[in-house]
Protein backbone atom coordinates (compact mmCIF):
# COMPACT_ATOMS: atom_id res chain seq x y z
CA UNK A 1 0.00 0.00 0.00
CA UNK A 2 1.28 3.40 -0.92
CA UNK A 3 1.57 5.74 1.85
CA UNK A 4 -0.34 8.89 1.47
CA UNK A 5 0.69 12.69 2.26
CA UNK A 6 -0.46 15.94 2.13
CA UNK A 7 -3.25 15.76 -1.16
CA UNK A 8 -1.64 12.45 -2.12
CA UNK A 9 -3.47 9.16 -3.41
CA UNK A 10 -4.26 5.77 -2.26
CA UNK A 11 -2.54 2.94 -4.01
CA UNK A 12 -3.61 1.25 -7.14
CA UNK A 13 -4.72 -1.68 -7.78
CA UNK A 14 -5.26 -3.54 -11.34
CA UNK A 15 -9.16 -5.39 -11.73
CA UNK A 16 -8.75 -8.52 -14.15
CA UNK A 17 -11.19 -9.39 -16.62
CA UNK A 18 -11.56 -12.41 -19.02
CA UNK A 19 -11.29 -11.41 -22.90
CA UNK A 20 -15.07 -11.24 -24.18
CA UNK A 21 -13.54 -13.50 -26.79
CA UNK A 22 -11.69 -15.91 -25.20
CA UNK A 23 -14.51 -19.18 -25.82
CA UNK A 24 -14.65 -18.52 -29.09
CA UNK A 25 -10.95 -18.71 -29.68
CA UNK A 26 -10.95 -22.13 -27.63
CA UNK A 27 -13.63 -23.43 -29.98
CA UNK A 28 -11.57 -22.67 -33.53
CA UNK A 29 -8.23 -23.91 -31.58
CA UNK A 30 -10.15 -27.18 -31.02
CA UNK A 31 -10.96 -27.56 -34.52
CA UNK A 32 -7.56 -28.13 -35.77
CA UNK A 33 -6.92 -32.12 -35.15
CA UNK A 34 -9.80 -32.96 -37.08
CA UNK A 35 -8.16 -32.28 -40.68
CA UNK A 36 -4.98 -34.51 -40.98
CA UNK A 37 -2.69 -35.13 -43.80
CA UNK A 38 -1.92 -39.13 -42.36
CA UNK A 39 -5.20 -39.99 -43.08
CA UNK A 40 -7.09 -41.98 -45.99
CA UNK A 41 -9.02 -40.70 -48.41
CA UNK A 42 -12.05 -42.28 -47.20
CA UNK A 43 -11.26 -41.30 -43.84
CA UNK A 44 -10.81 -37.49 -45.26
CA UNK A 45 -13.95 -37.37 -46.15
CA UNK A 46 -15.14 -38.71 -43.29
CA UNK A 47 -12.95 -35.91 -41.52
CA UNK A 48 -14.42 -33.47 -44.06
CA UNK A 49 -18.34 -33.93 -42.96
CA UNK A 50 -17.21 -33.67 -39.25
CA UNK A 51 -15.48 -30.53 -39.60
CA UNK A 52 -18.50 -29.10 -41.50
CA UNK A 53 -20.29 -30.20 -38.64
CA UNK A 54 -18.50 -29.29 -35.95
CA UNK A 55 -17.90 -25.66 -37.93
CA UNK A 56 -22.07 -25.27 -37.89
CA UNK A 57 -22.01 -26.20 -34.00
CA UNK A 58 -18.93 -24.03 -33.22
CA UNK A 59 -20.72 -20.98 -35.16
CA UNK A 60 -23.90 -21.51 -33.23
CA UNK A 61 -22.84 -21.96 -30.09
CA UNK A 62 -20.30 -18.71 -30.95
CA UNK A 63 -23.66 -16.83 -31.90
CA UNK A 64 -25.52 -17.98 -28.72
CA UNK A 65 -22.67 -16.44 -26.46
CA UNK A 66 -22.43 -12.85 -28.13
CA UNK A 67 -26.20 -12.85 -28.09
CA UNK A 68 -26.61 -14.03 -24.37
CA UNK A 69 -23.59 -11.19 -23.72
CA UNK A 70 -25.47 -8.69 -26.40
CA UNK A 71 -28.92 -9.41 -24.24
CA UNK A 72 -27.07 -8.76 -20.72
CA UNK A 73 -25.79 -5.65 -21.73
CA UNK A 74 -29.20 -4.29 -22.89
CA UNK A 75 -30.39 -5.54 -19.82
CA UNK A 76 -27.37 -3.45 -18.24
CA UNK A 77 -28.34 -0.38 -16.77
CA UNK A 78 -25.25 1.79 -15.39
CA UNK A 79 -22.15 -0.03 -13.80
CA UNK A 80 -20.44 -0.16 -10.23
CA UNK A 81 -16.57 0.23 -9.99
CA UNK A 82 -14.71 0.83 -7.13
CA UNK A 83 -17.43 1.16 -4.13
CA UNK A 84 -19.44 3.35 -6.68
CA UNK A 85 -22.31 2.64 -8.61
CA UNK A 86 -22.12 5.34 -11.84
CA UNK A 87 -25.57 5.69 -13.58
CA UNK A 88 -26.96 7.60 -16.29
CA UNK A 89 -26.77 7.86 -20.60
CA UNK A 90 -24.01 9.47 -22.59
CA UNK A 91 -24.58 9.31 -26.49
CA UNK A 92 -22.79 11.89 -28.72
CA UNK A 93 -24.20 14.31 -29.60
CA UNK A 94 -27.58 13.31 -28.60
CA UNK A 95 -27.43 13.67 -24.33
CA UNK A 96 -25.10 13.08 -21.12
CA UNK A 97 -26.44 12.76 -17.82
CA UNK A 98 -24.06 10.57 -15.75
CA UNK A 99 -24.80 10.43 -11.65
CA UNK A 100 -22.64 8.56 -8.82
CA UNK A 101 -25.45 8.61 -6.04
CA UNK A 102 -23.79 7.83 -3.29
CA UNK A 103 -21.80 11.24 -3.58
CA UNK A 104 -24.93 12.79 -4.12
CA UNK A 105 -23.89 14.61 -7.43
CA UNK A 106 -24.66 14.75 -11.36
CA UNK A 107 -22.24 15.52 -14.61
CA UNK A 108 -23.94 17.42 -17.02
CA UNK A 109 -27.81 17.38 -17.75
CA UNK A 110 -28.55 16.89 -21.50
CA UNK A 111 -32.08 16.23 -21.71
CA UNK A 112 -33.30 16.44 -17.53
CA UNK A 113 -33.91 12.17 -16.81
CA UNK A 114 -35.45 11.53 -14.29
CA UNK A 115 -32.85 9.61 -12.63
CA UNK A 116 -31.24 12.89 -11.93
CA UNK A 117 -33.63 14.49 -10.23
CA UNK A 118 -32.48 13.23 -6.51
CA UNK A 119 -28.94 14.39 -6.49
CA UNK A 120 -28.46 17.55 -5.10
CA UNK A 121 -25.26 18.62 -6.52
CA UNK A 122 -24.73 19.19 -10.49
CA UNK A 123 -21.69 19.96 -12.26
CA UNK A 124 -21.93 21.17 -15.83
CA UNK A 125 -18.75 20.67 -17.73
CA UNK A 126 -19.76 23.12 -21.12
CA UNK A 127 -22.83 24.54 -22.65
CA UNK A 128 -23.86 22.63 -25.77
CA UNK A 129 -27.22 21.15 -25.45
CA UNK A 130 -26.45 17.62 -25.09
CA UNK A 131 -24.88 18.36 -21.82
CA UNK A 132 -26.69 21.40 -20.38
CA UNK A 133 -30.41 21.40 -22.70
CA UNK A 134 -32.28 19.55 -19.47
CA UNK A 135 -31.39 22.41 -16.68
CA UNK A 136 -34.70 24.30 -16.09
CA UNK A 137 -36.56 20.98 -16.36
CA UNK A 138 -34.21 18.96 -13.51
CA UNK A 139 -34.57 22.57 -11.33
CA UNK A 140 -38.36 22.58 -11.91
CA UNK A 141 -38.56 18.98 -11.46
CA UNK A 142 -36.91 19.42 -7.72
CA UNK A 143 -39.15 22.04 -7.03
CA UNK A 144 -42.20 19.47 -7.89
CA UNK A 145 -41.45 17.41 -5.69
CA UNK A 146 -40.49 19.55 -3.04
CA UNK A 147 -36.91 18.97 -3.08
CA UNK A 148 -34.42 21.69 -2.12
CA UNK A 149 -33.07 23.63 -4.56
CA UNK A 150 -30.08 22.18 -6.20
CA UNK A 151 -26.36 23.39 -6.53
CA UNK A 152 -25.49 23.93 -9.90
CA UNK A 153 -22.00 24.36 -10.82
CA UNK A 154 -20.56 26.09 -14.48
CA UNK A 155 -17.74 26.90 -15.90
CA UNK A 156 -17.33 31.13 -15.01
CA UNK A 157 -17.38 32.15 -17.93
CA UNK A 158 -20.90 30.64 -18.84
CA UNK A 159 -22.71 31.75 -15.88
CA UNK A 160 -24.45 34.76 -17.08
CA UNK A 161 -25.58 33.44 -19.83
CA UNK A 162 -27.21 30.25 -17.81
CA UNK A 163 -28.81 33.05 -15.09
CA UNK A 164 -30.51 35.05 -18.20
CA UNK A 165 -31.56 31.02 -19.95
CA UNK A 166 -33.58 30.48 -16.43
CA UNK A 167 -34.86 33.82 -16.18
CA UNK A 168 -36.00 33.46 -19.72
CA UNK A 169 -37.94 30.19 -18.30
CA UNK A 170 -38.95 31.92 -15.11
CA UNK A 171 -40.66 34.98 -17.08
CA UNK A 172 -42.63 31.87 -19.55
CA UNK A 173 -43.30 29.60 -17.43
CA UNK A 174 -44.23 31.56 -14.27
CA UNK A 175 -42.57 28.98 -12.42
CA UNK A 176 -39.23 30.17 -9.55
CA UNK A 177 -37.11 27.63 -10.86
CA UNK A 178 -35.29 28.25 -7.27
CA UNK A 179 -31.97 27.28 -7.70
CA UNK A 180 -28.02 28.11 -6.26
CA UNK A 181 -25.83 28.57 -9.34
CA UNK A 182 -22.13 29.01 -8.58
CA UNK A 183 -19.46 29.99 -10.90
CA UNK A 184 -16.60 27.74 -9.83
CA UNK A 185 -13.34 28.53 -11.66
CA UNK A 186 -10.05 26.61 -12.03
CA UNK A 187 -8.22 26.25 -9.05
CA UNK A 188 -10.91 26.84 -6.43
CA UNK A 189 -12.73 23.95 -4.43
CA UNK A 190 -15.91 23.46 -3.00
CA UNK A 191 -17.06 21.55 -0.08
CA UNK A 192 -19.80 19.44 -0.70
CA UNK A 193 -20.11 18.27 2.92
CA UNK A 194 -17.43 18.03 5.76
CA UNK A 195 -15.77 14.65 3.72
CA UNK A 196 -16.06 15.75 0.07
CA UNK A 197 -14.79 18.83 -2.02
CA UNK A 198 -15.22 19.45 -5.37
CA UNK A 199 -12.34 21.03 -7.97
CA UNK A 200 -12.54 22.13 -11.52
CA UNK A 201 -9.78 20.64 -14.44
CA UNK A 202 -8.44 22.16 -17.71
CA UNK A 203 -10.30 20.14 -20.66
CA UNK A 204 -10.34 20.80 -24.19
CA UNK A 205 -13.38 21.14 -26.43
CA UNK A 206 -14.56 23.13 -29.13
CA UNK A 207 -16.10 26.11 -26.89
CA UNK A 208 -15.26 26.64 -23.07
CA UNK A 209 -15.24 23.93 -20.90
CA UNK A 210 -14.03 22.09 -17.90
CA UNK A 211 -13.83 18.88 -15.60
CA UNK A 212 -14.66 17.89 -12.16
CA UNK A 213 -12.77 15.38 -9.36
CA UNK A 214 -14.79 14.76 -6.28
CA UNK A 215 -11.88 14.43 -3.33
CA UNK A 216 -12.80 12.61 0.10
CA UNK A 217 -11.62 14.25 3.11
CA UNK A 218 -9.57 12.61 5.83
CA UNK A 219 -7.62 13.67 8.80
CA UNK A 220 -4.10 11.85 9.85
CA UNK A 221 -2.29 12.57 12.75
CA UNK A 222 1.49 14.27 12.09
CA UNK A 223 4.16 12.69 11.60
CA UNK A 224 5.70 14.68 14.93
CA UNK A 225 2.59 13.42 16.97
CA UNK A 226 2.84 9.30 16.23
CA UNK A 227 4.87 8.50 19.12
CA UNK A 228 2.65 9.83 21.58
CA UNK A 229 0.39 8.00 23.13
CA UNK A 230 -3.23 8.22 23.19
CA UNK A 231 -3.71 10.46 26.55
CA UNK A 232 -0.98 12.92 25.29
CA UNK A 233 -2.40 12.97 22.39
CA UNK A 234 -5.66 14.17 23.78
CA UNK A 235 -4.58 16.94 25.89
CA UNK A 236 -2.89 18.25 22.95
CA UNK A 237 -6.07 18.21 21.29
CA UNK A 238 -8.19 19.95 24.00
CA UNK A 239 -5.44 22.39 24.42
CA UNK A 240 -6.34 23.75 20.66
CA UNK A 241 -2.94 22.36 18.73
CA UNK A 242 -4.01 21.52 15.46
CA UNK A 243 -2.70 17.37 15.18
CA UNK A 244 -3.95 16.49 11.91
CA UNK A 245 -3.10 16.71 8.85
CA UNK A 246 -5.59 17.32 6.06
CA UNK A 247 -5.82 14.74 3.19
CA UNK A 248 -7.47 14.70 -0.34
CA UNK A 249 -7.83 12.09 -2.29
CA UNK A 250 -9.32 11.85 -5.67
CA UNK A 251 -12.16 9.60 -5.92
CA UNK A 252 -14.31 10.57 -8.97
CA UNK A 253 -13.30 12.45 -12.06
CA UNK A 254 -15.33 13.79 -14.75
CA UNK A 255 -14.34 14.75 -18.25
CA UNK A 256 -17.40 15.73 -20.31
CA UNK A 257 -16.29 16.25 -23.88
CA UNK A 258 -12.58 17.32 -24.45
CA UNK A 259 -9.87 16.38 -27.06
CA UNK A 260 -6.84 14.20 -25.17
CA UNK A 261 -5.11 17.11 -24.50
CA UNK A 262 -6.15 16.58 -21.13
CA UNK A 263 -4.46 13.67 -20.54
CA UNK A 264 -1.16 15.92 -21.20
CA UNK A 265 -1.65 18.82 -19.04
CA UNK A 266 0.29 18.35 -16.08
CA UNK A 267 -2.20 20.18 -13.54
CA UNK A 268 -4.97 17.28 -14.51
CA UNK A 269 -2.70 15.06 -12.79
CA UNK A 270 -5.36 14.22 -9.86
CA UNK A 271 -7.96 13.35 -12.83
CA UNK A 272 -5.59 10.54 -14.05
CA UNK A 273 -5.16 9.13 -10.38
CA UNK A 274 -8.43 9.50 -9.23
CA UNK A 275 -10.20 5.83 -8.34
CA UNK A 276 -12.45 6.25 -11.23
CA UNK A 277 -11.68 8.60 -14.35
CA UNK A 278 -15.33 8.93 -16.54
CA UNK A 279 -13.94 9.74 -19.81
CA UNK A 280 -15.35 9.88 -23.30
CA UNK A 281 -14.32 8.22 -26.41
CA UNK A 282 -16.49 9.00 -29.16
CA UNK A 283 -15.22 7.74 -32.03
CA UNK A 284 -13.40 4.17 -31.83
CA UNK A 285 -12.53 2.83 -35.61
CA UNK A 286 -10.86 3.55 -38.72
CA UNK A 287 -14.03 5.35 -40.16
CA UNK A 288 -13.22 8.15 -38.53
CA UNK A 289 -9.69 9.23 -38.32
CA UNK A 290 -8.02 11.33 -34.88
CA UNK A 291 -8.09 14.45 -36.73
CA UNK A 292 -12.11 14.49 -37.74
CA UNK A 293 -11.96 13.85 -33.85
CA UNK A 294 -9.29 16.52 -32.52
CA UNK A 295 -11.34 19.08 -35.40
CA UNK A 296 -14.64 18.67 -32.99
CA UNK A 297 -13.27 18.78 -30.13
CA UNK A 298 -13.35 14.78 -28.87
CA UNK A 299 -11.46 11.81 -28.27
CA UNK A 300 -10.57 8.74 -30.65
CA UNK A 301 -10.24 5.47 -28.52
CA UNK A 302 -6.88 5.21 -30.40
CA UNK A 303 -5.49 7.97 -28.37
CA UNK A 304 -6.48 6.72 -25.09
CA UNK A 305 -4.65 3.56 -26.21
CA UNK A 306 -1.93 6.01 -27.17
CA UNK A 307 -1.52 7.79 -23.60
CA UNK A 308 -2.75 4.58 -21.42
CA UNK A 309 0.80 4.71 -19.39
CA UNK A 310 -0.52 8.30 -17.76
CA UNK A 311 -3.89 6.56 -16.70
CA UNK A 312 -3.09 5.26 -13.19
CA UNK A 313 -7.04 5.14 -12.17
CA UNK A 314 -7.99 1.86 -10.59
CA UNK A 315 -11.22 2.16 -12.84
CA UNK A 316 -11.82 4.05 -16.58
CA UNK A 317 -15.46 4.82 -17.57
CA UNK A 318 -15.94 5.08 -21.45
CA UNK A 319 -18.78 7.16 -22.31
CA UNK A 320 -19.91 9.75 -25.21
CA UNK A 321 -19.80 6.95 -27.95
CA UNK A 322 -20.92 7.82 -31.46
CA UNK A 323 -24.52 7.06 -32.26
CA UNK A 324 -23.19 4.93 -35.12
CA UNK A 325 -21.97 2.22 -32.94
CA UNK A 326 -23.31 -1.02 -32.00
CA UNK A 327 -23.25 -2.44 -27.95
CA UNK A 328 -21.08 -5.11 -30.00
CA UNK A 329 -19.08 -2.06 -31.81
CA UNK A 330 -18.38 -0.80 -28.47
CA UNK A 331 -17.62 -4.16 -26.45
CA UNK A 332 -15.30 -5.18 -29.84
CA UNK A 333 -13.52 -2.14 -29.47
CA UNK A 334 -12.63 -2.19 -26.13
CA UNK A 335 -11.69 -5.77 -25.85
CA UNK A 336 -8.39 -4.96 -28.29
CA UNK A 337 -7.20 -2.38 -25.87
CA UNK A 338 -4.17 -3.11 -24.27
CA UNK A 339 -3.67 -5.44 -21.66
CA UNK A 340 -3.37 -3.22 -18.63
CA UNK A 341 -5.84 -0.77 -20.18
CA UNK A 342 -8.39 -3.13 -21.30
CA UNK A 343 -8.40 -4.50 -17.42
CA UNK A 344 -9.97 -1.16 -16.15
CA UNK A 345 -12.09 -0.01 -18.59
CA UNK A 346 -15.41 -0.10 -18.73
CA UNK A 347 -17.70 0.98 -20.93
CA UNK A 348 -20.92 3.22 -20.16
CA UNK A 349 -23.72 1.57 -23.09
CA UNK A 350 -27.03 2.91 -21.97
CA UNK A 351 -29.20 3.99 -25.03
CA UNK A 352 -26.69 1.86 -27.76
CA UNK A 353 -28.49 -0.27 -29.59
CA UNK A 354 -27.77 -4.28 -29.92
CA UNK A 355 -27.19 -5.92 -33.46
CA UNK A 356 -29.42 -8.66 -31.38
CA UNK A 357 -32.14 -6.47 -30.21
Amino acid sequence: MVTASLFSLPSLRVLSRTSAHGPRFQILAARKPVESSTATSGSRRGGSKGAGLLSVLDRAMADEEEYRRARAQVQRKGVEVEGYAIEGISVGGHETCITVPSLNVAFDIGRGPQFAVSQDYLFITHAHLDHIGGLPMYIATRGLYNLKPPTVFVPPCIRDDVEDLLQVHRRTSQIELKVELVALDLGETYEIRNDLVARPFQTYHTIPSQGYVIYSIRRKLKKQYAHLKGSQIMKLKQSGTEITDTILYPEVAFTGDTKSDFILDPRNADALRAKVLITEATFLDDHVDVEHAREHGHMHLSEIMEHFQWFRNETIVLTHFSNRYSLEDIRQAVSRLQPKLNSKVVALTEGFKSDYR
